[in-house]
């Protein structure tokens, strides 16, 4: 695993040393970042389910200026720690270890607001219209932001889910689905 693009691209990460994580491909990462980016003027991202802390972390070294993560794995937490110190990105970063769902009620209740989400749960395991329903409900999104959710290839998201709409959808080699939602027109 390594940073693609930004002020850190080519250094490498750490993996969670377990088989609970599943890593985003450096091909898919590149071009979901190609469709979102590809770099960012400030801003902040939320990486939720975040494992190494991949996804926020290559935001982060593509101008994002803050990146909240958020897992529940005790190893995936200290393996985004030990990313972020070496990458010396400690200052733009929050981590947490808890449960998706009391992270999204947590970032209500500070009125904290994301530029980009990132969704990456373990597939199956997780309702994407739940997390979705939930961003919703707390008013965790910028009126441009967007949120991104991999996905097994197979699974079909909703097109419209509370305030969001499906931007697009794309299918990447035999195994994963990138879904983007932005905030619905008003």
């Amino acid at each position: 695993m390594r940073v693609i693009s930004g002020n850190f691209k080519g250094r490498q990460l750490k993996a969670v040393p377990n088989r609970l994580t599943r890593p985003t491909t450096d091909k898919v990462k590149e071009a979901l970042f190609q469709i979102i980016g590809p770099f960012f003027q400030g801003g902040s991202c939320l990486d939720l389910f975040a494992g190494s802390g991949g996804l926020g972390i290559e935001a982060l070294s593509r101008g994002m200026e803050k990146a909240v993560f958020v897992d529940k794995q005790p190893k995936a937490v200290r393996t985004i720690y030990d990313n972020l110190r070496t990458l010396k990105l400690e200052e733009a970063a929050e981590v947490f270890r808890t449960d998706a769902f009391m992270a999204l009620k947590a970032a209500g209740k500070r009125e904290l607001l994301f530029d980009v989400i990132f969704l990456d749960p373990p597939y199956s395991k997780v309702s994407y219209e739940e997390l979705l329903e939930a961003i919703d409900t707390y008013n965790l999104l910028t009126k441009e932001g967007l949120i991104v959710c991999e996905h097994e290839r197979r699974d079909t998201l909703k097109d419209e889910c509370g305030s969001f709409s499906r931007r697009q959808t794309e299918i990447y080699g035999g195994t994963t689905g990138i879904t983007i939602y932005h905030r619905k027109e008003q």
